[in-house]
């Protein structure tokens, strides 16, 4: 073994402390392209308590910098990074895809390009989404303090390059999912998992789970342990009616979430059906500790560790695809505009919404209500 891999099996060894956070199948991949300060800096941040989807966002945006940097100047990414450095990233990456059409040599180098499409870091053709651009310099930027260096990403010079390139890149923002997971949409996924098939039983009670809670995020279903699980008092099916039914109840306790800051932690109801769900699948898989959601295989073995959030994704675009719906419209974020969508389209009003489904901003959570009550309201009726 040569001295180079050994380094790589040494810091493939090293992320393995990081297996319930960083993607396995990924590790080997990781560990080729993050330097040993890189691997060192991901278990301080870990230690120090950084949220999994904030750590996995940095290690997936630094595992994409040092390869981009690799393919684009020759050399390891550099600590700090030069401003032109970064103003070639911007350029790499926002460009115009009409001067674009005009000049082969306008963007990312077609060398550069075809380097990270081999590594299938980049799929889609086009500029890359301001959005991601923006996110993967903050990741830098984040990396470089935690270091304890400074750097320019403050410096004018980037800021008006950034702000030009997107103008220029002129590339519409994409919703997470195309599609909404409403209320019709989801009886559809649970008729596919209707059997008493154990891998049917766990994804019923998720995708009820997911929904009924807010639409939770695919990271917070993933990370539900049976310790987060709260039975209440049964509650009325209608609060205004004496002798309507009784429902089962569960507080569901999140912990701390995309949105909540380090003091606070956030819980929501459950009551009804997806309760009946959850304990089912619980039952049934005989969990009686740990995390709810695992892994079943073909033989109904159930795995001790927890889906991870990109299995929750892929759990729902299975069964789409099952229930003849096209799997490429819908990821696990459409369980989270469609419960708004549903909740706007049975007139519960935005407040209310919100408190479940645990949006801080409401300009975010009124971007899927507003466009179901707009199709309901009177509007644009006024000549039919």
């Amino acid at each position: 073994m040569t001295i180079g891999e050994d380094a790589i099996l040494r810091r493939a060894e090293e992320l393995d402390a990081l297996d319930a956070i960083l993607p396995f199948d990924r590790r080997d991949q990781l560990a080729a392209l993050l330097t040993d300060d890189d691997v060192a800096t991901l278990k301080h941040l870990a230690q120090e308590g950084m949220g999994e989807n904030t750590l996995r966002a940095l290690a997936s945006d630094l595992g994409y910098l040092e390869a981009w940097c690799r393919l684009a100047t020759g050399d390891p990414l550099p600590w700090p990074a030069p401003e032109a450095l970064l103003l070639k990233f911007v350029a790499h990456h926002l460009w115009d895809p009409v001067k674009r059409a005009e000049d082969p040599a306008h963007g990312m180098p077609a060398a550069v390009e075809a380097g990270l499409r081999a590594e299938r870091r980049i799929r889609a053709p086009g500029p890359h989404a301001p959005g991601t651009v923006r996110r993967r310099l903050t990741s830098w930027s984040i990396l470089t303090r935690w270091r304890g260096l400074t750097s320019a990403f403050g410096a004018p010079p980037l800021k008006s390059a950034l702000r030009l390139a997107v103008r220029a890149s002129a590339r519409p923002r994409q919703r997470k999912s195309r599609k909404a997971v409403t209320g019709s949409v989801l009886a559809k996924l649970l008729e596919t998992c209707a059997s008493d098939r154990l891998v049917d039983v766990l994804d019923r009670a998720l995708l009820l789970t997911a929904f009924a809670s807010g639409g939770r995020r695919r990271s917070e279903v993933a990370g539900l342990r049976v310790g987060d699980l709260v039975d209440e008092e049964p509650v009325r099916a209608d609060p205004a009616d004496k002798n309507s039914p009784s429902l089962p109840c569960l507080s569901l306790h999140l912990g701390h979430t995309k949105t909540t800051t380090s003091d606070d932690s956030e819980h929501v109801l459950l009551i009804g059906r997806p309760v009946s769900a959850l304990k089912h699948c619980l039952a049934e898989a005989a969990i009686k500790e740990g995390p709810i959601f695992r892994r079943i295989d073909q033989w109904g073995n159930v795995d001790r560790r927890a889906l991870t959030p990109q299995s929750v994704n892929l759990i729902l675009k299975r069964r789409c695809k099952q229930a003849g719906l096209d799997a490429a419209l819908f990821s696990a974020h459409g369980l989270r505009s469609g419960y708004l969508t549903e909740a706007a389209n049975r007139g519960v009003s935005l407040p209310e919404a919100m408190q479940q489904s645990l949006h801080k901003s409401v300009t975010q959570a009124a971007s899927y209500y507003n466009n179901a009550e707009r199709k309901n309201g009177r509007a644009a009726r006024l000549i039919v």
